[in-house]
């Protein structure tokens, strides 16, 4: 689990965390939101113990297969995804989670291995206002 404070404005605030969906929830993880556009393999829906799905918040399909989870790439595909950020869709998902995470903890779920190179340690960087 990766945790940190939101520090835009410098007031500090509410966690954003990012967690593997397949982890058994927290009693402290707040509003919890999966931010994949697919959704996990081998999870029932009623298993996953989430508040929200906000598929627009995840890379897009083209950028999620080349960049295939090479940490090589991780560079390059963080620069590409904060560009897919500012899209309409993905721009609207991102004001959604900052309103989340001014009103509680909040935790962002990701089927991905290795948090360190997921894009949701990138989502929750942009949620709390972190240049890159």
């Amino acid at each position: 689990m990766t945790k940190a404070r939101r520090t835009k404005d410098g007031t500090g605030g509410h966690e954003v965390r990012v967690r593997r969906v397949y982890e058994a929830p927290e009693p402290d993880d707040g509003t919890r939101v999966l931010v994949d556009r697919l959704w996990p393999r081998g999870l029932a829906k009623g298993e996953a113990a989430l508040d929200e799905w906000l598929k627009d918040a995840a890379p897009s399909a083209e950028l999620r297969k080349w960049y295939g989870h090479d940490p090589a790439r991780f560079g390059e595909f963080a620069d590409l995804y904060a560009v897919e950020l500012a899209g309409p869709g993905p721009e609207q998902a991102l004001g959604r989670l900052r309103e989340l995470a001014a009103e509680d903890t909040l935790t962002l779920l990701t089927a991905t291995k290795d948090i360190r190179y997921s894009h949701a340690t990138l989502l929750a960087a942009a949620v709390r206002g972190e240049a890159r």
